[in-house]
């Protein structure tokens, strides 16, 4: 099995692993002593399967777009399937090779091709600090045109798990392209509860922009707090049977932001000038909290 880089940064009551040669993903997370998400037993693994484990970058798109040629801030787009419901999801970066720009520094650059026609790079930063992890992304347009741009973290976090979180309204459906938002009643609360079983849905425009976690088993809470300096942030959220973890989602842009872009609709992804970056800063601290 082939030799995996592993970057690992620690505190008293927290431990981050980053793996650069596979998207810079966060490989493993524990507060005090405690994983927090979903690890494979071996880093290499997250090469065979990269969209289940851990926690990875989504960047120039989040979640789903159409897997065809489709006219976006007047360039054609021709994105390839790489998911078996036939779309092109995560953007292209999650199991990319970066390069370590620092001592907890990376980047990753995309040359403009038939697929993504526009010439980007992606940087990532971490600190650990007590009990607060940093993660700071950037993504920067590189190209003489303007660029579509998304940037999100797709983490999936061990269960049982109790989420909280405050949103304007909420897309339904992540996986079709037509749904319509729907307020954000008490059916779609989430209040220091359990996500429900099977959802897939985006909580739009977070108020406060900040998800809390709670592990009950565990004793351990967490407040992700999330900025962007775009128009939005929300929340992707699911909770699927397999594999055994919830899925949460910061994210910059609604689900299908490509497509909505090419459509003149609202909740699209933002529009880069060249030369401009989109950022996204999260920061998670970690507490003891009661079963």
């Amino acid at each position: 099995m082939a030799t995996v880089e592993q970057v690992t940064r620690s505190s008293d009551e927290l431990e981050v692993t980053v793996l650069p040669g596979l998207g810079c993903r966060v490989h493993r997370l524990r507060a005090f002593g405690r994983d927090l998400v979903r690890t494979p037993p071996e880093p290499a693994t997250h090469a065979d399967d990269p969209f289940f484990w851990g926690a990875y970058v989504m960047a120039p798109w989040t979640n789903r777009a159409s897997a065809e040629p489709m006219t976006v801030a007047g360039r054609r787009v021709d994105l390839a399937a790489n998911f078996p419901d036939g779309t092109a999801i995560h953007g292209q970066v999650y199991a990319a090779p970066w390069r370590r720009t620092g001592d907890a520094t990376f980047g990753v650059d995309h040359a403009a091709d038939a697929a993504w026609p526009w010439d980007y790079t992606v940087t990532a930063e971490l600190a650990v600090d007590g009990p607060r992890l940093r993660l700071r992304y950037r993504l920067e347009n590189r190209s003489d045109a303007t660029m579509p741009g998304g940037l999100g973290l797709h983490a999936w976090v061990r269960r049982p798990v109790a989420l909280a979180l405050r949103a304007r309204a909420v897309d339904p459906a992540n996986g079709r392209p037509d749904a319509a938002e729907v307020t954000a009643t008490a059916r779609w609360g989430l209040d220091d509860t359990a996500p429900p079983d099977g959802v897939d849905a985006t909580w739009l425009d977070l108020e406060p922009t900040e998800i809390g976690l709670r592990w009950p088993a565990e004793g351990l809470g967490a407040t992700l707090r999330a900025a962007s300096s775009g128009t939005a942030v929300h929340a992707a959220v699911a909770n699927p049977e397999e594999p055994a973890a919830t899925a949460v989602e910061p994210v910059t842009h609604r689900p299908w932001g490509l497509d909505r872009l090419a459509r003149g609709e609202t909740g699209a992804m933002d529009v880069l000038a060249p030369g401009t970056s989109l950022a996204l800063d999260l920061e998670l601290a970690v507490h003891r909290a009661a079963p």
